[in-house]
């Protein structure tokens, strides 16, 4: 496993990359060829993989404080450079909406405004429908920002994990370093404490050695006294 502090960095940009080739397939291919509901489709899968490249600019953010300064500058030129691409495609993808929004009603104004055989004037309930067509516009685009809104508030929570989960490595990292300094102490301990130890048998020994010389020579001063 790679434990290089660019590590979690070099795979979010990578993905994000792929990410925004995907997204510029289809608002570059895609969108331009496909009509009505096939075009909306293409753009929501667009939309939905923008808020995933969004995320993952987000997660870049995080990781890159924790790169040495020594190296921090290049991965600051390259978060840059996700973020002006990440803005370039959500601009580029807002277009779109509005003119596939703006083609679509003008394409229902023009299927309103033909007059039949029957009704020469056109249908009464025309503007019912036209009515009905733009609430159901307005409400496509309020869940839309819903929808938005949520996915803002799920990547604050991710980043505020991720945060809480950093702290918690340092913290065990910390006590890592801690208990390592402990079993250093305890080592030292030990041997000073073997030391003393040879130190007293040392001494014990001695010890016994001036005893045996100094009741040797007691036996010997009472034997001269007694037959001297």
């Amino acid at each position: 496993m790679d434990n290089s502090p660019t590590t979690l960095f070099d795979s979010y940009e990578q993905d994000f990359r792929q990410t925004i080739e995907s997204v510029r397939a289809k608002l570059d291919g895609d969108t331009k060829d496909e009509r009505g509901e096939q075009r909306k489709a293409a753009l929501r899968r667009a939309d939905m993989e923008l808020e995933e490249a969004d995320e993952m600019v987000s997660q870049m953010e995080i990781e890159i404080q924790g790169i040495p300064q020594s190296i921090k500058p290049q991965y600051q030129t390259r978060l840059k450079a996700a973020k002006a691409d990440l803005t370039r495609f959500k601009k580029l993808s807002k277009d779109f909406h509005s003119q596939f929004s703006r083609t679509e009603l003008l394409a229902s104004s023009g299927r309103i405004g033909t007059p039949s055989s029957d009704e020469p004037y056109g249908s009464t309930s025309d503007r019912t429908r036209l009515l009905a067509g733009t609430a159901t516009l307005e409400d496509g685009t309020r869940r839309l920002q819903e929808s938005h809104r949520i996915a803002l508030e799920t990547e604050d929570q991710g980043a505020e994990i991720l945060l809480n989960l950093r702290a918690q490595r340092e913290q065990i990292e910390n006590a890592r370093d801690t208990l390592h300094t402990a079993d250093t102490s305890i080592d030292r301990a030990a041997g000073t404490l073997k030391k003393m130890i040879r130190r007293m048998k040392q001494q014990r020994v001695v010890t016994i050695a001036i005893i045996i010389v100094l009741v040797l020579l007691i036996g010997i001063i009472i034997y001269e006294k007694l037959f001297g």
